[in-house]
């Protein structure tokens, strides 16, 4: 499978590293001889400097035997004119990076798939949807849904007051035996453990589950969680996520969005009904108070600044706001952030990667996503065929030992399997796998 990447930044550099540990015949164009350095210096990739919208620069790169082209440059314009060229040169799929919200509307989709775009991705709509999830669920750092929440994926971080601390997960299982959830990943500083039945949990660690929806509440309280509602959010920065978030919160919360920019101001007013806009200084603590700062729930900094973002989270946390969600564009700072105390960590650039990956999957994958600083991917994959799959229990199949299933859906049951547990054809799969172990699982289920 070739594929042809413009924009070797962050969202193009992120999905090459994904897609080199599957040996794809991946190209990274972009203008920055730099990024390009680097890039070829970690991953194998072959690189090709100049510009994406030039028809030459295409022809250079193969993009008419592409069978993905992906235009993620920070210019929206270049990639919209490099996805249509490399459509008309041949390119059997397109994909575009934009950052306009009304190209996302279907009208305007359906304009840019007849020129030849045929999907377009926004970081900003996509990391704004993510912290609606994420308010939803106060008192978990993430949250998934599969097959419209028949199964859900979450995660806590643990403290030092919860019960479960230096216990194993199979002395907690034990104790609920009727209680069906399973551990899938433990995020524990900048390490990703897959945790198994004699794993020793730890203070701070980032634990991740999979149950039904309906237990969520239940296996919050079994590791010492409540599951708090929120009502009132306070949003520092009045950017692109920040005015978006907004938008999609403020039917259902008391919404008080802050920023110092005076004409961001009267745009934020102009656009949102129900939320109170204040002119101001993120950073200025006597103001966040005068606007009830103790008071809220839900703290979110999306600033241009990631430094920023993490201050005043760490700011919000001291007042004792409960939750906390920092906008963090600099990826060396999510494995901090979080271990100095930031509830959840939002990159949009790395959500767009991660939501773009899946168009180069193989093996009828229904669904893909990835959680914030843990080395994974959870993929739901689905049984296609009868084969060894279906003619073994799990603990017989040799599944690969940095990977394990979470979590299976039959027809409108959902399920959570042990080792004797045995799939079926048509059963949809959802399977916690690192970087390394990701092509022999898709293998599997080929």
């Amino acid at each position: 499978m070739k594929i042809v990447i413009a924009g070797a930044g962050d969202i193009g550099f992120h999905l090459a590293k994904l897609l080199s540990f599957e040996q794809k015949n991946i190209v990274l164009i972009d203008i920055s001889s730099e990024v390009l350095d680097y890039a070829q210096s970690h991953i194998d990739v072959q690189v090709i400097r100049g510009d994406s919208g030039s028809v030459s620069i295409l022809e250079s790169a193969g993009a008419d035997e592409a069978d993905l082209f992906l235009a993620v440059t920070t210019s929206e314009k270049t990639n919209l004119v490099s996805a249509i060229l490399a459509k008309k040169m041949g390119a059997r799929q397109t994909i575009a990076r934009v950052n306009n919200v009304e190209y996302l509307d279907p009208g305007a989709r359906q304009m840019f798939s007849e020129l030849g775009v045929d999907s377009l991705i926004s970081p900003r709509a996509l990391a704004a949807q993510e912290i609606e999830r994420l308010v939803r669920q106060s008192s978990l750092t993430d949250h998934f849904e599969f097959e419209d929440g028949k199964v859900s994926l979450f995660g806590i971080t643990l403290d030092s007051q919860s019960t479960v601390i230096n216990r194993t997960i199979d002395n907690i299982s034990e104790d609920h035996r009727k209680l069906k959830f399973k551990p899938i990943a433990i995020l524990r500083g900048h390490n990703t453990i897959i945790p198994r039945g004699g794993t020793v949990l730890r203070s701070n660690d980032h634990l991740y589950f999979i149950t039904e929806r309906e237990n969520i509440d239940e296996v919050l309280d079994v590791f010492g969680k409540k599951g708090n509602k929120a009502s009132r959010i306070m949003i520092v920065g009045g950017t692109d996520v920040g005015l978006r978030s907004a938008e999609l919160l403020e039917g259902e919360y008391h919404v008080t969005i802050v920023d110092n920019d005076k004409n961001t101001c009267k745009d934020l007013v102009d656009c949102l009904s129900h939320s109170l806009v204040i002119k101001g200084d993120p950073g200025n603590v006597e103001l966040l108070l005068e606007e009830g700062l103790e008071k809220m729930d839900v703290f979110i900094a999306v600033t241009p600044n990631s430094e920023t973002n993490i201050i005043t989270s760490l700011m919000a946390k001291e007042y004792g706001i409960s939750k906390t969600i920092a906008l963090v564009e600099n990826s060396d700072y999510t494995h901090i952030s979080q271990n100095i105390g930031i509830d959840t960590i939002i990159n949009k650039k790395l959500i767009a990667a991660n939501n773009i990956f899946r168009y180069v999957r193989k093996g009828k994958i229904e669904a893909i996503t990835s959680l914030h600083g843990v080395d994974a991917e959870i993929i739901e994959f689905v049984v296609q065929k009868s084969n060894r799959l279906t003619k073994f229990p799990l603990r017989e199949l040799r599944f690969p030992n940095n990977a394990l299933i979470g979590g299976v859906i039959r027809k409108d049951k959902s399920l959570i399997p042990d080792g004797n547990f045995q799939l079926q054809l048509d059963d949809k799969v959802i399977v916690f796998a690192l970087p390394e172990a990701i092509n022999a699982v898709e293998k599997m289920f080929r």
